[in-house]
């Protein structure tokens, strides 16, 4: 791990909140992580003057001036074909230059996903890159699962990769010595699930990579905490995350009614303040955010659209603990690695003939 100075790239413009997100979101990484510096892309007649509520951001940052914003809106072709000059596509040519380390952007996910393959390539043996996210568990740890919804059909070949991918950001990020890896299925027996992921499965067992398989696990395990690192499908795999999602924001709504039922309720949140507070500091989807655009040769993180400062800090922190954990180059040898082990040569040609 480096502790020298990090350069972070920022769209400033991308997402629903732009700068007003932005701007004290970088000020509140940079009071965690003090070796930052940023590159802020954007409109400079609207960064200078936010600027200046956040003095030691303004210290380390520099600015890079375009008025061009891809929107939400944009399609993807529309985005590859026109933005070359946007603040989403810039701040991606900073970490094409190596003059960041890693972009961090709200802005339009296909958009940016698309853009980012183009610009940054795959890390060589990686097919296509894999969206995954953070997610709290029932444990207190954290699991990261991808595909999120890049890649909607994989083959057994790039669930494996997936799962390297995983490993290795928890192990480097997570601090865990041997990830526990599951691949997401319709039951943990192993004649269940398509053949892709039975093939996965096969693969898996019989390799040596920086974690260890569990095996097939079902939708309940990924909050329990199963494994680490849950696999899958980018179809399945955003189904499940939208899923967890509207469920929290179900249970949160039904929570806030219930106290507001009867004045008794009421009187009774008072006491149960500050446990309500500390479950909601424990789920807060903010300390989560960032979805990580891994296998791509170089760091792109995807913020929420409509999150908050202390949201997009998140995003630029993780973005940064990858960086000064060689994330990339740790993936690299990994893929090299399995990609040359007699066994996963045969894995993979026992796979492909059934």
């Amino acid at each position: 791990m480096t502790h020298s100075p990090i350069t972070i790239a920022l769209d400033v413009m991308g997402g629903d909140l732009g700068p007003n997100a932005v701007i004290p979101g970088a000020a509140l990484a940079l009071a965690a992580r003090p070796s930052l510096r940023f590159l802020l892309v954007g409109d400079e007649s609207v960064i200078q003057p936010a600027l200046q509520n956040h003095p030691d951001l303004a210290r380390v940052s520099d600015i890079i001036h375009t008025t061009q914003v891809i929107s939400g809106e944009d399609k993807i072709a529309q985005a590859l074909r026109n933005g070359r000059h946007s603040s989403m596509r810039m701040a991606i040519d900073c970490v094409a230059d190596n003059r960041a380390a890693a972009i961090v952007s709200s802005g339009n996910t296909g958009a940016l996903m698309a853009t980012a393959k183009m610009v940054l390539k795959c890390i060589p043996g990686i097919h296509r890159p894999a969206i995954a996210s953070q997610m709290p568990t029932q444990k207190g740890s954290r699991v990261i699962m991808l595909d999120l919804g890049a890649n909607l059909a994989c083959d057994a070949e790039m669930l494996v990769q997936f799962a390297i991918l995983g490993t290795v950001f928890a192990r480097e990020i997570f601090g865990l010595d041997r990830p526990s890896v599951g691949i997401l299925n319709v039951g943990s027996e192993e004649m269940k699930g398509h053949e892709e992921v039975r093939a996965a499965a096969s693969i898996m067992s019989q390799i040596k990579f920086p974690g260890r398989f569990h095996g097939f696990i079902e939708g309940n395990d990924i909050a329990l905490g199963t494994v680490d690192v849950v696999v899958t499908d980018g179809f399945t795999g955003n189904v499940a995350l939208k899923t967890a999602e509207g469920i929290g924001k179900m249970a949160q709504s039904y929570m806030k009614d219930a106290f507001k039922s009867s004045p008794l309720a009421m009187f009774g949140a008072l006491f149960a303040a500050r446990a309500l507070k500390k479950m909601k500091d424990r789920i807060d989807p903010r300390l989560y955010n960032g979805g990580l655009m891994l296998g791509l040769n170089g760091i792109c993180v995807k913020s929420h659209g409509s999150t908050d400062a202390v949201g997009f800090s998140s995003a630029i922190i993780v973005a940064a603990d990858m960086a000064s954990h060689g994330y990339n180059k740790r993936v690299g040898a990994a893929i090299a690695n399995v990609m040359t082990q007699e066994s996963f040569v045969a894995a993979q040609m026992a796979a492909t003939a059934e």
